[in-house]
């Protein structure tokens, strides 16, 4: 997959504004409509549309940032991209499609002089509904089911969403001619922009209604409280996006897609272990006299804990890799590991007795049992 910050030159942490400002930019540059069969300049164009569909997206941004795929490795819960390297479906011979519609919105909903021909309709789609979930830290290297509660638009059953009343007809909108968006000229820095609004006079349905439903008022849905319940994948991490698809608003008009449902996870933190990737570190204090001797201690894991031993004669600073203790992978098989760094800790205060027995113990130690002392000892 190809690099979205770099086909648009921006970097990561470039704000909504710049990344749209960006896309403004090369898509005018690369337009088909200014390059008529120009092959290299419509791949160049789709190119930077894909793009630009994953970084004005939070949840197909998020996923990317985290995981390099606007899938974000969750398999049935993306409604999003597969990767924009591949653009089959889209055509753009006379009629703009396909990334049209992310085309329209940066440009305010057209393109004005660009825009030879007609345009094929823009599909209904449903509002998407963004709700949080808190996780423990352990529930997020584990998975976990949760439910949310959240309100939504749900189609009116009495209706099916048209919002007439049943048994009633309707007939198409003149003003619209059925599409549901009219067009809107405006001037903008010596350029004629189209800006593609919906209709006012039948509320972007297409479809003009008699009789209204009195179960919806003619809206064509009604707002109800819903409990969902998602299953949350083992590795996921604070701040990634979950995306369910047709799980947000209900379309107006009957016809059309949900919305999605995002799903942003807050993950606590751990007290002990710290997070990098798929990776957990820990520092494991232990005293002097159980670097000396060695010793076997308890460690914390994702699974639970388990007993690690220190060697005799550990040295501060000492790590250990321990291979597939750490999270799962969300792509991919396995798991991260559990370095654990070994921190000697000196007494802050010790009595006389235990002093002298320290001292008369320091006398017996020879100095050649200190390597790296007496390799200083011996550079001075």
């Amino acid at each position: 997959m190809k690099d979205p910050y770099g086909t648009l030159g921006v970097n990561k942490s470039a704000s909504a504004d710049e990344i749209k400002s960006a896309y403004r930019k090369l898509a005018k540059q690369y337009h088909p409509d200014q390059h008529p069969n120009d092959k290299s300049a419509e791949a160049k164009f789709k190119e930077i549309s894909a793009a630009y569909e994953i970084l004005s997206d939070p949840g197909k941004k998020s996923n990317f940032d985290r995981f390099g795929s606007a899938e974000g490795g969750f398999g049935g819960f993306g409604g999003g991209s597969s990767g924009f390297s591949d653009f089959g479906g889209f055509d753009f011979g006379g009629a703009f499609s396909g990334f049209g519609d992310i085309f329209n919105s940066v440009f305010e909903g057209g393109f004005g002089d660009f825009m030879g021909g007609g345009r094929r309709q823009r599909a209904n789609r449903g509002n998407d509904i963004t709700v949080s979930v808190s996780l423990s830290f352990k529930e997020s290297c584990l998975g976990v089911k949760k439910t949310v509660t959240f309100s939504r638009f749900e189609k009116c059953h009495d209706c099916n969403g048209t919002g007439a009343k049943h048994g009633t007809a309707t007939s198409t909108c003149s003003y619209c001619n059925g599409n549901g968006r009219v067009r809107q000229s405006q001037r903008l820095g010596g350029m004629t922009f189209e800006q593609v609004v919906p209709c006012s006079a039948c509320n972007a349905s297409g479809q003009i209604i008699k009789e209204k439903c009195g179960a919806c008022s003619g809206k064509g849905s009604n707002k109800k409280n819903v409990s969902y319940e998602v299953n949350i994948p083992a590795g996921i991490a604070d701040g990634q996006i979950l995306n369910i698809a047709g799980e947000g608003d209900a379309p107006t008009g009957g016809d059309g897609l949900s919305g999605a449902l995002l799903i942003k996870v807050k993950v606590a933190q751990h007290p002990i272990l710290i997070r990098s990737d798929y990776d957990l570190y820990l520092e494991l204090p232990i005293s002097f006299t159980q670097a000396i001797l060695g010793d076997k201690v308890e460690i914390p894991t994702v699974e639970g804990r388990i007993e690690f031993t220190v060697p005799p004669y550990t040295q501060n600073g000492y790590t250990q890799r321990l291979r597939g203790k750490g999270i799962k992978k969300l792509r991919g098989i396995g798991s991260g590991d559990l370095i654990v760094k070994v921190i000697v800790e000196m007494p802050k205060s010790l009595d006389k007795k235990q002093v002298e027995a320290i001292r008369t113990l320091n006398g017996e130690v020879s100095p050649r049992a200190y390597e790296k002392r007496q390799k200083y000892n011996n550079a001075l």
